[in-house]
């Protein structure tokens, strides 16, 4: 258990964490906030990449594994902060809990792994064989794994472990996300003469029935994948006595292991074509959406928007490591999985890299109005991570 002093301190650094807003590209603040606790607790080395992930090194005194532990600290927008009982950004504690955007999703992971990496290696004088790294990660929010594959590319890990939401319990896997983008093209035209253009948005009503048609795959694990319609958009907008000549359509996909870009957009290639070759004046094409955001360094990141699911075998060595250790500290984690999109589909997903999920709190509470973590979470979860590097580093 951690003393009173620990427990203290894991506290003072996620209210830290919340007042620091972090929007994402504007984390700035918050990266600041680790740096410094990072400089104050024995980190031997500090890395700021193009897109501004900071991480910090310990390193053991004998050659071994390298832990990644990764955090995400960026957050969603507060739309209206005078819908919230409490301050989003005052980190107020109230009946044992720490209220502000971002106390779930997740800054208390990143008070937690950062205060549990300092623990563990004080309490050895870096005694231990392998390397532990903590990441404050960018632009999560807008791209699960893009921001990440620079920093496995820069620390190479053995382990990473995914500090989202989990209560205490493990997760071993997670469907992927795509966003799909499907769109028709026409042909314009004055709304009183409508017979002499091609209206898109009839098109896409044709391929939007055609694709509910389409079944995803099950994974016995995971559970089904989706295909599910989120927006139509058509233009020219307002459509003021015109045809619309052109319609846009986003889907969001969730992906099962083993599925490529190809497998996903086969289906519906096959539904577009089969509707374009029945009615020729039917235009469309099917692509994954491209995201871009600029960092708060001042570059860009972007990428296409295909985020693969992942799953591992409960029974593998180093789970089962991890699970043994927790039960032995008297905790009770379930194995399971998440059932939201993580930086694990980089990780596991495109890399290969065993991976593991761990945290605090309530799945449900990430990006709602009055957020908040608990205490007893927050403290227990720095607990377990100590224990996770007892087990995997020996």
């Amino acid at each position: 258990m951690l003393t009173k002093e620990r427990e203290d301190k894991v506290i003072k650094l996620c209210q830290k964490l919340i007042q620091a807003q972090s929007y994402s590209g504007h984390e700035e603040k918050v990266a600041g906030e680790l740096r410094t606790f990072f400089e104050a607790n024995g980190f031997d080395e500090i890395h700021v990449d193009e897109y501004g992930n900071i991480i910090g090194k310990i390193k053991g005194n004998r050659p071994g594994p390298k832990i990644l532990f990764d955090g995400h600290i960026d957050t969603v927008l507060v739309p209206d902060s005078s819908k919230w009982t409490h301050d989003p950004f005052a980190a107020e504690i109230c009946d044992g809990k720490i209220y502000g955007r971002g106390t779930s999703d997740m800054k208390g992971a990143d008070a937690a792994m950062a205060n549990a990496a300092a623990n563990f290696a004080s309490d050895c004088n870096k005694d231990f064989a392998g390397e532990i790294y903590v990441a404050g990660v960018v632009h999560e929010e807008c791209f699960e794994g893009i921001a990440a594959r620079k920093i496995s590319e820069y620390v190479k890990p053995d382990y990473v472990v995914i500090g989202e939401s989990s209560q205490l319990n493990l997760k071993i896997g997670q469907r992927g996300r795509g966003e799909i983008k499907v769109e028709t093209f026409g042909v314009p035209a004055h709304s009183a003469n409508p017979e002499k253009g091609v209206n898109a948005v009839y098109s896409m009503c044709k391929i939007v029935q055609a694709l509910q048609k389409i079944k995803p795959s099950h994974h016995d694990f995971l559970g089904d994948g989706i295909l599910e319609l989120t927006d139509i958009k058509s233009s020219p907008y307002p459509g003021a006595s015109v045809v619309p000549d052109y319609c846009m359509a986003t889907y969001d996909r969730r992906l099962l292991v083993g599925e490529t870009k190809e497998s996903v957009l086969k289906p519906i290639q096959e539904a577009l074509d089969k509707l374009m070759a029945e009615d020729p004046k039917i235009k469309a094409k099917a692509s994954f959406a491209i995201g871009e955001e600029m960092c708060y360094t001042g570059n860009k990141i972007h990428g296409e928007r295909f985020f693969p699911g992942w799953a591992y075998d409960e029974k593998a060595d180093y789970i089962q490591a991890v699970y043994r250790e927790l039960k032995s500290m008297g905790y009770n984690p379930q194995i399971t999985k998440y059932n939201f999109c993580t930086n694990g589909s980089h990780y596991a997903g495109e890399a290969g890299i065993k991976t593991i999920g761990l945290g605090p709190s309530l799945e449900n509470l990430a990006h709602t109005i009055d957020e908040y973590i608990e205490i007893d979470q927050l403290t227990k979860v720095t607990d377990c991570y100590y224990g996770l590097l007892r087990a995997l580093l020996k």
